[in-house]
């Protein structure tokens, strides 16, 4: 009987994902990733050697699995290539039936890009803080049903036509209002068939590969991107992501029905980070949040951009634990509290006066909430390569029941390193 389960991030994003993907990945048959595309990086170290995937599933890195790009994913071929050809340069992915991508996953454009970057300049000091790598256009492009997806790719007539008529639109708007360069359809044209030439082979139907795979008994691991607080519906708008980020988004993005999900799991960090603007209760703006992002090593994957730290955020991982229904939560990155003699759990928001338990929908509500903390003392022990539960010092032992206490589910798995074999496995979703 197979077993799929869902792995979304609990915060806003850089949770740890990668590397708890990699864990679980040797207990599933095939990895799916459902949604976002390049503006996610998920950071895996095996045997000291690191690796940054922004598109293909974290687990290409083990031999034999099956790794899928739903249709919920936006793909921009020349990052893929890059990230196929660094792959094999490092002696992974050397079969190409290991990977697939929907023909219904769409593409992103030059144009999409250029409309990403020109959009943030003109907000000025209002930007929302993109990566610039053509995300949100290319999702607007596929709700407003003028999207080219990788299918398209596969049909000379089809993709040239479809970039004919988008062309006419995106050079109006760069010429007319943003004062750019505009595109040629023919450069692009051959851009494009020239990765069509390298990816074809990889795009196929992969939400019937995925229902044949559960009637076959196989286990499946569903991976997200970004975090429930970017999510476009659910997190603090408009400073999220492009792309629904939570649970419910490993159906819709993968062609799997609800009903066949059997797990979802969350990954929150032991501490709180954020990239980008947009409100952060529990931001640690002076010393304490530079010396916590230095321990974390706390700077983009994709961007390089330094995150913003702070202590950990108790309502925000409620609410995380209520939009996607968790089973269960990860937390990731305890290691980096080693060395503190107090460690700060925000447990509600004091919002004029009152204190609120509950996580505002509302940005600007959220942006005027201040922290209302509980104080736990450090253990001033090193918990790296630490892979039992009663081996952790016994501070931190309470800090993880307070943490379970307050977000209501158990912490099923601890990560204290970066390494793939420095985690505690305290229960495996796939048993």
């Amino acid at each position: 009987m197979s077993k799929n389960v869902v792995i979304v991030g609990a915060q806003w994003g850089d949770e740890g994902k990668g590397k708890i993907v990699d864990i679980l990945s040797e207990y599933a048959d095939v990895i799916v990733r459902f949604q976002g595309g390049n503006n996610a990086g998920h950071t895996v170290v095996v045997d000291h050697d690191k690796f940054i995937l922004h598109l293909i599933p974290s687990g290409i890195l083990h031999k034999g699995k099956k790794c899928i790009m739903g249709n919920g994913v936006v793909v921009d071929p020349a990052i893929l290539l890059q990230e196929i050809d660094t792959l094999r340069a490092k002696g992974c992915f050397q079969n190409d039936e290991d990977l697939l991508i929907s023909e219904d996953a769409h593409l992103i454009m030059p144009y999409h890009k250029k409309l990403d970057a020109v959009r943030e300049r003109i907000r000025g000091k209002h930007r929302i803080g993109t990566t610039g790598r053509g995300i949100g256009p290319a999702y607007e492009d596929k709700v407003a049903r003028c999207g080219i997806r990788c299918g398209d790719l596969l049909k000379e007539d089809v993709f040239r036509e479809k970039l004919k008529i988008n062309l006419i639109e995106k050079n109006h708007l760069l010429k007319n209002l943003f004062h750019e360069e505009s595109f040629e359809t023919y450069d692009m044209y051959y851009q494009y068939m020239s990765y069509a030439e390298r990816i074809g082979r990889y795009i196929a139907d992969t939400g019937f590969y995925l229902n044949t795979a559960i009637r076959e008994g196989k286990n499946i691991l569903f991976e997200g991107a970004q975090g429930t607080l970017l999510d476009v519906d659910h997190g603090t708008y408009p400073f999220v992501t492009s792309s629904n980020t939570i649970a419910g988004e490993a159906s819709t993005g993968s062609g799997v029905g609800p009903t066949r999900i059997d797990k979802v799991i969350g990954i929150s960090k032991a501490y709180t980070t954020r990239v980008g603007e947009g409100p952060f209760p529990t931001e640690l703006k002076g010393e304490e949040g530079v010396q916590l992002r230095e321990w974390g090593g706390e700077y983009g994957a994709t961007t390089g951009r330094p995150r913003r730290c702070g202590w950990f955020d108790a309502v925000a991982a409620r609410y995380a634990v209520m939009v996607n229904g968790l089973d269960g939560m990860i937390l990731t990155k305890l290691d980096v509290l080693d060395n503190l003699d107090k460690i700060m759990i925000c447990t509600g928001y004091n919002y004029n006066g009152n204190i609120i338990k509950d996580f505002p929908s509302d940005s600007i509500t959220l942006n005027n909430c201040k922290p209302v903390y509980e104080i736990m003392d450090g253990w001033k022990k090193t918990t790296s390569g630490i892979t039992q539960l009663a081996d952790l010092p016994k501070n931190a032992l309470a800090y993880i029941k307070r943490l379970e206490e307050l977000i209501g589910v158990s912490i099923i798995i601890i990560s204290v390193g970066a390494g793939r074999k420095e985690a505690i496995m305290i229960e495996n979703p796939f048993e």
